[in-house]
């Protein structure tokens, strides 16, 4: 942190008549954690950071080891637009969590994705993202009402929530955000926005800031905002399709002009790695026990372990060349869903790409054809494998796996591990609706 940048958060706090300064964190599980500094005690947060107790945080520390430390990233600075702008304006700074001692927490997920980063600069790599995720809309927190029942495209009159859509991009344009896209998804009420293009770890922050900004505008206009990945049964879920590439400098390293993909080895390597080693990090992508209700045949979300450049059921999807566009050339990793913690997501898609290029794995013919329709021996035959289909699965090949232990680190992993299995466990005892519903006027 430079006295140029402490100098210029510190004008335009003055500047906007900031009163207090949101200090924000996040926690292993991606709850956005905050707490407020005045204005008087910002130059002093911002040279020694501010004191917290780790203990109340989820999966942070032990009662005896709960000191820790906000320091805030300066270049995160926003005011929030939301909160009243006269004389008592609210800006916010994401923070990195220390130890008292001023070292790097291990635990904060912020701290994982820069280390992942590092590996790959270190490699002569900068990991880009892009990031589409969706939501529903409903009446309430307490129901699954919705608010039309428009489709994929649609505008009004079904599209009653275009209102709120439009406030929401103007609201992430006011906090530095760029917006590529905003439309009606296929569920209803079910909507997305798609942030631009960025750096991984500018992209994160973008994330955690995107789902805060779509519930309060819902909030304001009296409904409420989910990420939950499948709220309606018989409907889509939510996913978070996520896009990346690796550029070296201005080139992007994805980018072969010769190939009928226009994809490098590199590329077709990284994809290689994200397929050998997407069912080991789907307990980071998709970590709730409501994840796999959507990741199942039939709603679009991708289950098998292929990739294809057209086709939307596959696992990678490879998005068309146009020509003159190389900077474009990307890959779409298509299971993530928007409830995930998006610098452990990030960290470990970039991870697994990573170990498919260092290690030289070979990329499978891609899929053209529709797996959902293939045959179960079809599947075998071209090798086609899928991903875990549910939350205990998904805990036991992510505790099997070196590489998202290397990539999140034994502190995280080990807590991720055991907060996961707790919940599957108050899952597997629950008795739902549907067996009530099934069983009991038979049994």
């Amino acid at each position: 942190m430079t006295t140029k940048d402490k100098e210029y958060v510190l004008k335009m706090a003055r500047e906007n008549d900031v009163r207090f300064i949101r200090l924000w964190f996040t926690d292993i599980l991606g709850f956005l954690k905050s707490f407020a500094v005045t204005i008087s005690e910002l130059e002093e947060a911002m040279e020694d950071g501010m004191g917290f107790d780790g203990s109340s945080i989820e999966g942070y520390a032990r009662i005896d080891e709960s000191d820790m430390i906000a320091m805030p990233d300066p270049g995160t600075f926003a005011i929030l637009p939301w909160r009243p702008r006269e004389h008592n304006a609210v800006g916010r700074m994401f923070c990195d969590v220390l130890k008292p001692g001023g070292e790097p927490y291990e635990k904060d997920p912020r701290y994982v994705l820069k280390k992942n980063l590092r590996s790959a600069a270190e490699l002569g790599y900068t990991y880009y993202v892009g990031p589409e995720l969706e939501f529903f809309y409903f009446r309430d927190a307490a129901s699954t009402e919705v608010l039309d029942r428009g489709g994929y495209f649609d505008l009004t009159p079904l599209d009653v929530a275009s209102d709120m859509r439009r406030d929401t991009v103007l609201a992430l344009e006011e906090l530095g955000i760029g917006v590529e896209y905003s439309h009606h998804e296929v569920g209803p009420s079910q909507h997305e926005i798609d942030m631009r293009y960025t750096d991984a770890l500018t992209m994160a922050d973008n994330a955690m800031t995107f789902r805060l900004v779509v519930k309060e505008i819902a909030l304001l206009n009296g409904v409420y905002a989910t990420f939950m990945p499948k709220p309606l049964f018989g409907h889509n879920g939510s996913g978070m399709h996520t896009h990346m590439s690796l550029f070296e400098g201005d080139r992007n390293a994805f980018y072969d002009p010769g190939d009928n993909y226009h994809l490098s080895e590199l590329a077709k390597k990284f994809i290689a790695g994200l397929l050998h080693h997407a069912p080991e990090i789907t307990l980071v992508c998709n970590q709730w026990v409501n994840s796999y209700k959507r990741l199942v045949p039939g709603y679009e979300a991708p289950v098998y372990l292929s990739w294809a450049v057209r086709n939307r059921s596959d696992l990678v999807r490879v998005p068309e060349y146009k020509p003159g566009k190389e900077k474009a050339t990307r890959i779409e990793f298509r299971s993530p869903d928007p409830a995930c913690n998006p610098y452990l997501a990030f960290a470990c898609m970039l991870a697994a790409g990573l170990e498919g290029i260092e290690k030289g794995y070979e990329l499978a013919d891609s899929v053209e054809r529709n797996v959902y329709e293939m045959s179960e021996d079809e599947r075998k035959e071209l090798g086609i494998g899928q991903l875990p289909e549910d939350l205990w699965e998904a805990i036991q090949l992510a505790e099997d796996s070196d590489l998202l232990r290397k990539a999140l680190g034994d502190a995280v992993f080990e807590s991720l591990i055991e907060n996961k299995k707790i919940e599957w466990e108050r899952y597997r005892a629950q008795v739902t609706e549907w067996e009530l519903e099934s069983y009991l006027p038979v049994l």
